[in-house]
């Protein structure tokens, strides 16, 4: 099975874990993401595609360190404010939201993908009570997107290294979300 790893940034994997695999480093965010993953899949052939990197947490039941399955992932902040609050287009044909059928034994969670991080309460609160997201990050619908567009299977892991919230790096813990994230993909590729 040929399996292409797509990460956003150098630190979020140990590469010498995975030698004989290729890996993909699309830089962060979605458009980044899109067009550094669109190039490669143009070019070579693979029958998965594995999005693999850290989130933030919205969920209280999700840990820092803990690596879940993103199964449907929205582009949370496509839509228009109306003068009082955020609408989704109805009367245009835009997509979304990605779901795809998991394919391990983590929690399954819905992620949105953001070009801005939440760090404030007010952001915070809209968001959870508009679409109630377990896990946010800058990358996993943009993976989403292209892989249904070149109809190619993927999936997308994420370890946790922070609670959403008020902007503070003291409270991340990235070295074990990278950790975290790194030993599970490494066992869910022996696995396959």
């Amino acid at each position: 099975m040929k399996i292409l790893l797509v990460v956003a940034t150098e630190q979020e994997i140990i590469e010498d874990r995975f030698e004989g695999f290729t890996v993909l480093i699309t830089g962060v965010g979605m458009m980044n993401t899109a067009i550094r993953l669109t190039k490669e899949l143009m070019k070579n052939k693979y029958d998965l595609v594995i999005n693999m990197g850290v989130a933030g947490s919205f969920s209280d039941e999700i840990k820092m360190g803990d690596v879940v399955e993103v199964v449907e992932d929205y582009f949370s902040e496509i839509g228009f404010e109306n003068g009082v609050g955020f609408e989704r287009f109805s009367d245009l044909l835009v997509k979304e939201n990605y779901s795809v059928e998991g394919k391990t034994n983590l929690q399954k969670v819905k992620g949105i993908t953001v070009n801005t991080v939440h760090g404030n309460e007010h952001s915070i609160a809209e968001i959870v009570s508009r679409l109630n997201p377990d896990v946010e990050s800058m990358e996993g619908a943009a993976v989403f997107k292209v892989c249904k567009e070149f109809v190619i299977p993927c999936v997308q892991i994420r370890a946790i290294s922070n609670k959403v919230e008020k902007r503070n790096k003291a409270n991340w813990d990235m070295p074990l979300a990278i950790q975290n994230l790194n030993a599970t993909v490494v066992q869910i590729i022996t696995e396959l």
